[in-house]
């Protein structure tokens, strides 16, 4: 049965080379527009299914249904399974028709959120947000090994930098449509919601994308655009392994892993507790706190492409000093988000450099550092190596940070106050340390 599973899922055979220039470059440029469309509109719906839990906090924490420390260890379970997931589905991404791993990811997400909305205890709410995390591990290194198969060597970082804007569209849709349809309907419809989002995506994906060029008789992408610099020809299965482990060998990937775990961390506390921290300390209601978070996430869709087209474009995609410059954004956001003046203009500004640095830095240190460096052939693989790293930082920061933002909770005559300190210091601290390990990676240079 296993094996019939991964028959179905297995890429095609390759198909012989259509004779026709002309149909080739018609079939191409079809192909590559409805690829993209499916892995960033898709993956950015789709992301929807994975916030859910960061909206409806405070009405379930205020009906009693869930306390912080409850939540902390629900989310946790989403971004732990996340991360075994990414890694070995990242491996089997490199061997996989996207057309179908995709779909079905995207399917089962969404069957997870619907389930959610009618779940009031604590280890079953773990397990599905777990089982959702797994099915959501599929979306990154597909979307990555889809757009390396129709997008050649020199395109990657434009490319990969208009991908990533991906996360930006889901969390804008989570904050802003997701927030508002919660503060209408109550929190199950926090997850009801996106799950009927997810069941169209999958539909959308199945339809849009296609298997690598090859089985469709096209030419590899970097032979189309005449784009091989000193690339062996294509491995077989065996040799694709090899090169899969080989990349456990490098010293810098492991400095990646860490730096990107460590940005994970400020990411996802943000997207985790950044709507209650601004219900409960500025007095915002649901709606004008998704409405702030939305804010950094369309700051964050600029980020991601220019930090694509600026290391692309003027340092001849050297990352590390493109990384400097958004980790310094970054950091000015969050000084300016939780110690600026109490006003609305101040939050907003913080959230716009907060938005465009942590999205740069995501691009690069989540995956396209991992991807310049690693051979291309097992670009699947190189973004499961980091990903398992980040999402262990993501999912270790949603139980401390939901301990320690329960530690620092009170009650008052009935009424129930919050200090963030403790869990701010940990959340900026992260993002320095992410930035330290990231510098020294100057000298590191991309896989020519």
């Amino acid at each position: 049965m296993a094996r019939g599973w991964l028959a179905f899922f297995a890429t095609g055979a390759d198909q012989p080379e259509i004779a026709d220039r002309s149909e080739i470059d018609r079939q191409y440029r079809k192909h590559r527009l409805r690829v993209m469309l499916a892995i960033t509109l898709g993956y950015g719906l789709i992301y929807t299914c994975r916030l859910a839990l960061g909206v409806v906090k405070k009405p379930i924490i205020d009906a009693g249904i869930f306390t912080p420390v409850e939540l902390g260890l629900i989310g946790s379970a989403l971004f732990y399974t996340y991360a075994i997931g990414k890694l070995t589905n990242g491996f089997l991404a490199d061997h996989a028709n996207m057309k179908r791993f995709l779909a079905f990811a995207f399917l089962t997400t969404a069957l997870c959120n619907l389930a959610m909305g009618f779940v009031t205890t604590v280890w079953l709410a773990v397990i599905l947000w777990g089982l959702n995390g797994w099915f959501q591990s599929f979306g990154a290194p597909g979307g990555v090994v889809a757009m390396t198969a129709w997008f050649s060597n020199r395109e990657r970082g434009r490319t990969y930098g208009i991908w990533s804007t991906a996360h930006s569209i889901g969390e804008g849709l989570t904050f802003l449509v997701v927030g508002a349809t919660v503060a209408a309907f109550g929190w199950r419809f926090g997850f009801w919601g996106p799950g009927m989002i997810g069941v169209a995506t999958a539909i959308g994906a199945y339809l849009l994308l296609q298997d690598r060029p090859p089985t469709l008789g096209l030419p590899a992408v970097n032979d189309w655009k005449n784009d091989n610099f000193g690339e062996a020809a294509k491995p077989k299965i065996a040799s694709v392994l090899k090169l899969q482990l080989s990349i456990l060998k490098m010293p810098a990937i492991w400095i990646l892993c860490l730096a990107s775990a460590t940005t994970y961390v400020t990411r996802y506390a943000i997207n985790s507790w950044g709507v209650l921290y601004l219900q409960e300390v500025h007095g915002y209601s649901l709606t004008m706190a998704g409405t702030l978070l939305m804010i950094s996430t369309l700051a964050g869709m600029a980020g991601a492409v220019a930090f694509g087209f600026i290391s692309d474009k003027l340092f001849d995609a050297h990352r590390p000093p493109v990384n400097l410059l958004f980790a310094l954004l970054e950091l000015a956001g969050l000084f300016l988000f939780f110690y600026g003046p109490n006003h609305l203009w101040s939050l907003i500004t913080a959230m716009v450099l907060f938005g465009m640095g942590l999205t740069g830095l995501v691009t690069s240190l989540g995956g396209l550092f991992a991807v310049d460096i690693a051979p291309k052939r097992v670009a699947g693989a190189a973004m499961g190596v980091i990903g398992i790293c980040s999402y262990i930082g993501a999912g270790v920061q949603e139980q401390v940070s939901g301990t320690l933002i329960q530690h620092g909770m009170t009650m008052v005559d009935g009424v129930r106050h919050y200090n963030f300190g403790a869990a701010i210091s940990f959340w900026i601290g992260s993002s320095v340390l992410s930035m330290l390990l990231a510098l020294s990676l100057w000298r590191t240079r991309r896989r020519d």
